[in-house]
């Protein structure tokens, strides 16, 4: 059986995004880039919502991305992909896949029948449904030393109390966190 795990940055104040949906306020340097090329070595699938899919295809098979990220772009581009999508008709991202209609019940079989494990990069009203749901096993979040102030929290709508046990703390010399947690 498989896990499923998100991986998500926020901002100190406990944004995903700021307030026009943006994440440039995210600090990536060299050594979160070495965290992220070793994570998608792993060969995990990658789960997103229709959103944040659409802006890492805009992004990822991009040149400029490779040149930046080359290690990080290559894992992105050749990982198996699934975006849930009720209103996403086609991907051109290559190894993707659209799951749509009772994504709880798919993602279920999924990790039932899976050898890989699942990683959800971004996707924050995904994140949010699915830990509603109680499908998501471990939880990655990256804190990035800023507030931005506003924005838009990391499990807004989350109707449930999630209870997580701290299993790592990861420091990096630009100040971010990475706090490692798993579903109690």
């Amino acid at each position: 059986m498989s896990k499923l795990s998100v991986f998500n940055f926020i901002s100190l104040d406990g944004y995903y995004k700021d307030l026009n949906n943006g994440i440039d306020w995210h600090q990536h340097g060299q050594e979160e880039a070495g965290f992220s090329a070793k994570s998608l070595g792993s060969d995990h699938m990658l789960l997103f919502g229709r959103v944040t899919y659409q802006i890492m295809a805009s992004w990822w098979p991009m040149q400029n991305a490779i040149d930046a990220m080359p290690e990080v772009a290559r894992g992105m581009n050749n990982a198996e992909k699934i975006v849930c999508s009720n209103t996403l008709q086609t991907v051109d991202w290559q190894n993707t896949r659209i799951m749509s209609g009772d994504i709880f019940t798919q993602l279920a079989e999924v990790k039932k029948t899976s050898a890989r494990d699942i990683t959800i990069l971004g996707s924050g009203n995904l994140t949010t449904q699915l830990a509603q749901a109680g499908l998501i096993d471990n939880y990655q979040i990256m804190i990035d030393p800023i507030a931005i102030g506003n924005g838009t929290a990391i499990f807004k709508g989350l109707q449930r109390v999630l209870k997580l046990k701290l299993t790592d703390i990861q420091s990096f010399k630009s100040g971010t966190v990475l706090l490692s947690y798993e579903a109690v």
